[in-house]
């Protein structure tokens, strides 16, 4: 695709990478035939090829309104069309830069700022959100039944000491430690078994994916500075990985080298990190010798539905492998049609976008409960409460499931 970029950005290193992505674009539009978003609503300009079209004006100087803002804010960023793509084309990130701009071009509502902000304080600050999270909880009887189904059941399962030479560390996040810490302690309990302590680290945080979302790419650059300050000292006594169990944040960890890598104090840190920074199914996978031995063969047959998050299957390209371990502890996995849509929950989305995110979920949810399974299970929080609102069918992560079929 040829492009002229305006002065504004053509000289910077954002309009740089952003040129090279508009440059991979064929405009074949392969995309359009997987991207949630334009199957539901049928406007090309709700589509991958469309929305890179308007994000190619505004870097053009063309002008920009909020029609340009409204379809970027429809874009789940589930990535499904960079599965698609012929060209290799890095959509998420050119929508990323693209939200970016707009939010400086494209004043927002007054009431549209403030949903917002209140969005990006409530979630990052976790003794506000942990607040709310337990209010929530003790008044769900009051609640309107769609709000009290957004609070899932709270879990904590015991964390093992940290006793092993080998040490792996753990992302804390924002959200799943309030609202879901049964997860993190299961894969503490999964390699405890195994010889490996998983460590958590205090000053760690957000990983900076929910801001750089909304359009505040500064503030997500402040979170994944924290994050490595913490964790840098760990990974120089020798921890061997940082392990993500919410694959959207995964996602981010995995980017940080990139979108870091213009700052001279962090760029190198930020590189090992990402390098590092790996998903439950991949920590199993490499482990699965040790693990295997370990797994009840006696337990009675359950069929799982798996739902796919698009940041694993999209985003960390590890589509299929997560499948093959629950069948090989001895999980029926039912079929699920279209697995490649997205839920509609993306972060904030199912918030912002109510409506879609909602006939998204019908259409998940139809697909997953289709084989007749005991539970669904998935790999990223946000599916996991964005599910679990729509269905009485248990939502469970699925490391959760592997911890109870572990033997001591």
């Amino acid at each position: 695709m040829e492009t002229h970029l305006a002065d504004f950005i053509k000289d910077t290193a954002q309009g740089r990478e952003a040129e090279s992505i508009l440059r991979a674009c064929v405009h074949c539009g392969f995309c359009t035939a997987t991207c949630p978003t334009y199957q539901l609503l049928g406007d090309e300009l709700d589509g991958p090829r469309g929305r890179i079209y308007l994000m190619k004006q505004m870097l053009e100087g063309n002008p920009v309104s909020h029609r340009t803002q409204l379809h970027l804010d429809r874009c789940l960023t589930c990535r499904s069309c960079e599965t698609t793509c012929p060209s290799g084309v890095r959509y998420g990130r050119l929508v990323e830069i693209g939200r970016e701009i707009v939010e400086k071009k494209v004043p927002r509502t007054a009431s549209d700022r403030a949903r917002r902000w209140a969005l990006r304080k409530g979630i990052l600050s976790r003794s506000l959100f942990g607040f709310a999270a337990v209010t929530g909880r003790f008044a769900r009887p009051l609640l309107p039944r769609a709000l009290a189904a957004k609070l899932p059941e709270l879990r904590r399962g015991a964390w093992p000491a940290a006793r092993h030479t080998r040490r792996m560390l753990v992302l804390d996040g924002c959200v799943q430690p309030v609202l879901a810490p049964s997860i993190d302690a299961a894969m503490a309990r999964v390699l405890d078994r195994i010889g490996i302590s998983l460590i958590r680290v205090p000053g760690s945080g957000c990983c900076g994916a929910l801001s750089l979302h909304l359009g505040e790419a500064e503030e997500a650059y402040r979170f994944m500075r924290a994050n490595i300050d913490a964790w840098w000292p760990e990974l120089e006594r020798g921890a061997e990985a940082v392990v993500v169990t919410a694959s959207g944040c995964g996602v981010q960890l995995k980017e940080y080298g990139v979108l870091l890598r213009d700052d001279p104090a962090y760029a190198d840190r930020a590189q090992r990190i990402a390098a590092l920074a790996l998903d439950p199914v991949e920590v199993i996978a490499a482990e699965w010798q040790r693990i295997a031995p370990r797994m009840a063969t006696d337990c009675r047959p359950q069929k799982i539905a798996f739902h796919a998050p698009c940041t694993l299957q999209h985003g960390l390209k590890l589509g299929g492998r997560t499948e093959e371990i629950l069948a090989a502890v001895g999980l029926e996995l039912t079929p699920v049609a279209d697995a490649h849509l997205c839920c509609g929950s993306a972060g904030t989305y199912s918030i912002l976008q109510p409506e879609l995110a909602e006939r998204l979920r019908t259409n998940k949810l139809a697909a997953l409960e289709a084989g007749g399974p005991n539970l669904i299970a998935t790999a990223n929080i946000g599916c996991l409460m964005h599910l679990g609102a729509g269905t009485d069918r248990p939502v469970r992560h699925w490391v959760e499931l592997l911890d109870e079929r572990l033997q001591d």
